[in-house]
């Protein structure tokens, strides 16, 4: 599915946005519901509650992405050496 998204041009900070925004539209959607329907505190809180679940998912998808845009087409193993070698050059030695 990551890759149908990439192909279709999403890139991880299209999802990351996507997910600051939902946790915005889940304060819109609760004050709203709260302030302009009759049915109650806990119908307002639900929509929040709704709305506001979309965030992890969005937030999950772009960590996936990222992790496909920076491995790309390469063999998963290739790319698995390459980190382990930037990760040995990076750790003090001694």
């Amino acid at each position: 599915m990551i890759r149908i998204l990439r192909k279709a041009g999403v890139s991880s900070s299209m999802l990351y946005t996507a997910g600051i925004a939902s946790i915005g539209l889940s304060i819109a959607s609760w004050y709203t519901s709260r302030n302009l329907e009759s049915k109650g505190i806990a119908r307002a809180d639900r929509w929040g509650i709704f709305v506001g679940q979309w965030a992890p998912t969005f937030f999950a998808l772009g960590n996936a992405m990222r992790m496909e845009e920076e491995m790309g087409e390469a063999q998963p193993s290739e790319k698995v050496e390459e980190m382990k070698a930037r990760v040995r050059e990076k750790m003090p030695m001694g």
